[in-house]
C-alpha cells in the first residue's frame, strides 16, 4: 500500500513547526545575548543588528564564571557516580531477587519525584545548617543525587530486565557468587544501560536550579546562581542575562547533541520487546 503524499507533506510540515516551536526559545535567547540592553527590549524586536560581545565579558567581569562552572560540573560527576553507586547494586536486587514488595517500592520511589520540591525544602535546609553543610559542594551533590536516585533505579532495573535468566543461571550454576555475577556478568551486560542513565542524570543534575538557589549562595554555587545574579528589583538586564544562560547551558548543550543516541536509549529501555 502506497503511502498517502498528503498525509506524508502534513506529518513532515508538522515536525518542523514543533521543531521550531522548540528551538524558538534557544534561539531567541542566543540572539538577545549578542544585543545591548536597549536593543533587548526594543519594541518591535530587532531581528538584524550589530552583534557585541560586551554582555559576555561583563558576565566574566562581574562574576566568576570558570568557578560557577566548576561548581556545576564537581556537584554534577560527583551526584551521577553516587547515584550509580547505589542505584546499580538496588536495581539488580529488585530485579533478580523479588519479592512481594519489589513493585511497592519501585512504585512509591517513583512517587516521590511528583512531590513540589518545596515540600522538603524546610526539612533539608534545617539538616544541612545542622550539619554545617550549607553554602557546600557536599550538600548539593547529596542532595542532588538523592533527587535523581528514584530515575536511576527505575532505568538501571528496566535495563537488567533485558538480561536473559539463562545467563545468570549459567554463571551461578559455575559457582559464582552474588559479587562475581554481578560485577562480571550484570555490570558489563548492562553497560548501554549505565552509561544512559549516568547521562541522563547528569543533564539533570546540571540544570538543577532549585536546589541550587535555596541551599547554596556565592562559596559553593552552581550557574544557575550565576544566572540569578541578572535579576534585580530594578528589574531584569535581558542581554546580560541571555549571555549569562547562554554560557551556562552551551556546555551540556554541546554534550547532550554529542549523546543524544544514548539519551534516547535510556529514556526508551522496555518500550519494545
Amino acid at each position: 500500500m502506497q503511502p498517502n503524499p498528503l498525509l506524508q507533506s502534513l506529518r513532515t510540515l508538522g515536525a518542523w513547526a514543533a521543531a521550531l516551536l522548540l528551538f524558538f526559545p534557544l534561539g531567541w535567547l542566543f540572539l538577545t545575548a549578542f544585543k545591548t540592553e536597549l536593543q533587548a527590549i526594543a519594541v518591535p524586536p530587532l531581528f538584524v543588528f550589530e552583534p557585541t560581545l560586551d554582555n559576555f565579558a561583563e558576565v566574566q567581569r562581574r562574576s566568576d564564571y570558570l568557578l560557577y562552572a566548576r561548581n556545576s560540573l564537581i556537584t554534577s560527576l560527583g551526584s551521577t557516580v553516587l547515584g550509580l553507586l547505589i542505584a546499580a547494586p538496588a536495581a539488580y536486587s529488585m530485579a533478580f531477587f523479588r519479592t512481594r514488595r519489589t513493585r511497592d517500592i519501585l512504585m512509591w520511589m517513583l512517587s516521590t519525584k511528583m512531590m513540589p520540591a518545596v515540600g522538603a525544602l524546610v526539612p533539608i535546609y534545617v539538616l544541612a545548617q545542622s550539619a554545617g553543610l550549607l553554602d557546600s559542594l557536599s550538600a548539593l551533590t547529596l542532595v542532588f543525587t538523592l533527587s535523581n536516585l528514584p530515575i536511576m533505579v527505575w532505568m538501571l532495573y528496566t535495563s537488567y530486565k533485558d538480561i536473559p535468566n539463562e545467563i545468570l543461571e549459567a554463571a551461578r550454576m559455575d559457582g559464582a557468587s552474588l559479587w562475581t555475577e554481578f560485577r562480571h556478568v550484570v555490570l558489563p551486560l548492562s553497560v548501554g544501560g549505565l552509561a544512559s542513565t549516568g547521562l541522563l542524570c547528569l543533564v539533570l543534575s546540571w540544570n538543577e536550579a532549585f536546589w541550587a538557589l535555596n541551599l547554596v549562595s556565592a562559596k559553593a554555587g552552581t550557574l544557575a546562581t550565576l544566572i540569578s545574579q541578572y535579576s534585580s528589583p530594578e528589574g531584569l538586564f535581558w542581554a546580560k542575562l541571555s549571555a549569562a544562560s547562554l554560557m551556562a547551558i552551551a556546555p551540556i548543550v554541546v554534550f547532550g547533541w554529542f549523546s543524544q543516541k544514548q539519551l534516547v536509549q535510556g529514556l526508551t529501555f522496555g518500550a519494545v520487546k
